[in-house]
């Protein structure tokens, strides 16, 4: 008998990746043994944290023959294309990705008997622009760019298989996710394209930034978002797990706005040095403000979120500096 079956569970799929990986370990710091499956092989920290790692698209046989033998407590689907504009220009590569490959996945689960408790990583985008915030999950949804169309897509499978076929499933739509490992030992990509990461590649590297919008309905003209961190969102995946939460879809956020100009003059103050930056046109896509209440996951599960925007920013700042 294996490690994954000697003891409790899961599944990570995009186990590599930014959010896959503090999942992956979120839950071996718990305990749990880690199935990790991802095309792309994950750093060595979140490699060595792994009990089994299946390199492998996560709808192959191969992954599904792997999720099968772990007798897995639950599912967490974090694998995915993630960014707005890239969506725009290419929608093919994030409806194939983050819905088709997704339904075949689940499909493929449930002709297996698998009915682990599936966590799907969805996102604010399913909101579009809304005409309230903050926003709850009772507000009406309508994404304004393919990737929140795609995810938007999954959220309604979820709920249809949960009805039809008793599915066991939560959704988390994450607000902007940003920050790194407390310890250092994983974070995002150098050439990751949010604005945390780019600020700090900018002061690092002594080059120029561009701030994307400066005419958006906001006191300061620039984009207001709802920052978490990456930690308290793999937090949230353990807490669903060990707390069996009710199947819906859950907002994941900090409750607070922070715009793109409050996002730089932060960094410069945590950070200790000046970012050479101009502004940049506007990009499509791109609601003026999208904050959240996650007040829905707190009174189901006791979670609430940890860390503040400086907190993110310095965290994210010694995980590049170790790299």
């Amino acid at each position: 008998m294996n490690d994954a079956t000697e003891k409790k569970s899961v599944v990570v799929t995009g186990a590599a990746g930014y959010i896959g990986g503090q999942t992956v370990l979120q839950f071996s710091d718990a305990g749990y043994a880690v199935i990790g499956i991802d095309k792309k092989t994950p750093n060595k920290n979140v490699l060595s944290a792994l009990t089994k790692y299946v390199p492998s698209e996560f709808s192959t046989d191969r992954a599904i023959e792997s999720i099968a033998d772990s007798s897995p407590r639950a599912i967490i689907h974090c694998a995915g294309e993630s960014l707005v504009a890239p969506s725009i220009k290419n929608p093919e590569t994030y409806f194939t990705n983050n819905f088709i490959r997704t339904k075949k996945f689940v499909d493929s689960l449930l002709s297996h008997k698998i009915f682990s408790k599936f966590i799907f990583s969805s996102s604010a985008a399913v909101y579009g622009n809304p005409t309230r915030v903050p926003v709850k999950e009772s507000d009406y949804c309508r994404p304004i760019s393919p990737y929140g169309q795609s995810k938007l897509m999954t959220e309604m499978m979820l709920a249809s298989y949960r009805h039809a076929y008793g599915l066991d499933y939560c959704c988390f739509r994450y607000f902007n996710v940003c920050g790194a490992d407390l310890d250092a030992r994983h974070g995002q990509d150098k050439d990751a394209t949010h604005i945390v990461p780019k600020i700090i590649n900018s002061i690092q590297a002594n080059t120029h930034f561009i701030l994307n919008g400066k005419n958006y309905n906001t006191p300061d003209g620039t984009c207001i978002r709802d920052y978490i961190h990456v930690t308290d969102v793999a937090r949230a995946h353990l807490t669903a797990v060990e707390n069996n939460v009710p199947c819906q879809s859950y907002n994941l956020g900090n409750n607070t706005g922070i715009s793109n100009l409050e996002i730089i003059n932060t960094a410069q103050e945590v950070i200790g040095k000046k970012l050479s930056w101009n502004y940049g046109k506007d990009r499509g896509g791109d609601p003026s403000r999208l904050l959240t209440d996650s007040s829905l996951f707190n009174k189901v599960s006791g979670w609430k979120s940890q860390y503040k925007i400086n907190d993110m920013i310095q965290h994210a700042w010694n995980w590049h500096n170790k790299r």
